[in-house]
């Protein structure tokens, strides 16, 4: 671990990438609660939900082949200095059109950003130790879900969406700041494809997720991953607002403190478990985090008292981040690196994907079955996705299914 920061680009990276992602926690958790306390329906609320997916599944083609045809902390410097322009009409704290807006042209920009910034984390640390570098970023990331999703939902309830805006802003001119010059990168950077139709390069990218056989279940329990995380999104408001009567802060603490657990399981992915294959890592922390949530969800006919629901949801941050460094390291050490952006780009439309139709899927059928039973599905279905991964299939021996083996890392 210490090694892997002594690496001068990945730390830079790994520092950015924190500021960056607390800003995007801030708005995640601020703008879905900001616009249930505006129209009080689950509905819309699962609307704005969807608008800041859409974009992903709509521009995979050019976010994909932008990640793989220039440089890539040139892009991310430009996202950044974009998310804060589009940003900028929220400090007025305006009506439910306009946040729809800015929640879709952000998330344009994220469809960019995140291809990019996992595409470039090989070139910084060399393939072999993608997985430990994603359990690092799952530690800062966790400490910004904590810091963004505090800091986004006490700002809304103390000081409305402008206050939030402000503090979104300083933080995103961090991340840009320590985007702004070059990486020194470890291995050399992808060959670019700058000749190649955007079409066809991005087919490429999905030709290579559907005949990849280490890839082709992976995606498939990502189907199910993301059609429950959809539903989170949108029956966590109505969870936290009406199951358990809770504020907007007691909101943003409730997703910020999944950091906790998240902290300890990106140290552990980091060191301990970073031989482990990146299918049992995806399969184990799905299975987890099912069981979890079935748990949490269910106790709220014995108890709505939130300390509890704090050291929960806390605990549930671990398998969730076991679970994106299983994903993200499987992709990265199964694609060739000038394909990685279009791969991952596909990867996360898919994932929008499914998301949405989770989101869709639990706004329309909340107000019918009350949120107890769609909440109880969800969590059943995180579980079918881990079972998915952890079944035995041709090919595999227990020892591969356990131990990730790779070319020699930078210990080496």
């Amino acid at each position: 671990m210490n090694q892997l920061l002594g690496v001068p680009g990945f730390a830079r990276l790994w520092v950015a990438a924190f500021f960056g992602e607390t800003a995007e926690w801030m708005l995640q958790v601020a703008l879905p609660v900001y616009v249930f306390q505006r129209t009080g329906s689950a509905a819309t609320t699962a609307l704005s939900i969807v608008l800041g997916l859409l974009p992903a599944v709509l521009l995979s083609p050019v976010a994909g082949v932008v990640a793989d045809r220039w440089d890539r902390r040139a892009v991310l410097f430009g996202v950044c200095v974009g998310l804060a322009l589009v940003a900028l009409p929220l400090v007025a704290e305006p009506g439910v059109t306009v946040v729809y807006a800015v929640m879709a042209a952000q998330a344009a920009l994220a469809s960019v950003f995140e291809p990019a910034r996992n595409a470039l984390v090989p070139e910084l640390v060399g393939v072999a130790d993608v997985t430990a570098a994603n359990g690092l970023m799952s530690v800062n990331g966790s400490v910004a879900r904590l810091a963004g999703g505090w800091a986004g939902g006490a700002l809304l309830g103390f000081g409305g969406l402008a206050d939030v805006m402000i503090g979104y802003l300083a933080v995103l001119a961090v991340a840009a700041a320590l985007l702004a010059k070059p990486f020194h990168r470890v291995a050399a950077p992808a060959a670019s494809s700058a000749r190649e139709p955007v079409v066809r390069a991005w087919l490429d990218g999905l030709r290579e997720l559907t005949r990849n056989h280490r890839l082709r279940r992976t995606g498939l329990a990502l189907v199910f991953t993301s059609l429950a995380q959809g539903m989170f999104l949108v029956l966590f408001v109505v969870y936290v607002l009406d199951v358990l009567g809770g504020s907007e802060a007691d909101a943003g603490l409730l997703r910020g403190v999944q950091a906790i657990g998240g902290l300890v399981a990106g140290f552990a992915v980091a060191t301990v478990a970073r031989r482990v294959a990146p299918a049992a890592l995806l399969g184990w922390g799905s299975v987890v985090l099912g069981l979890l949530s079935a748990v949490i969800w269910n106790l709220s006919l014995v108890t709505t008292a939130l300390g509890l629901y704090v050291g929960l949801f806390a605990l549930a941050g671990a398998p969730g981040v076991v679970v994106g460094a299983g994903v993200l390291s499987e992709i990265q050490s199964a694609v060739a690196p000038e394909r990685a952006g279009r791969v991952l780009s596909t990867t996360f439309a898919a994932v929008a994907t499914f998301t949405t139709a989770g989101a869709l899927l639990a706004g329309a059928l909340v107000a019918m079955t009350g949120p107890a039973v769609l909440l109880n599905v969800q969590a059943g279905v995180y579980v079918l996705a881990g079972l998915l991964m952890l079944l035995p299939r041709r090919g595999w021996t227990r020892q591969s299914v356990w131990r990730y083996r790779a070319a020699p890392s930078l210990k080496s």
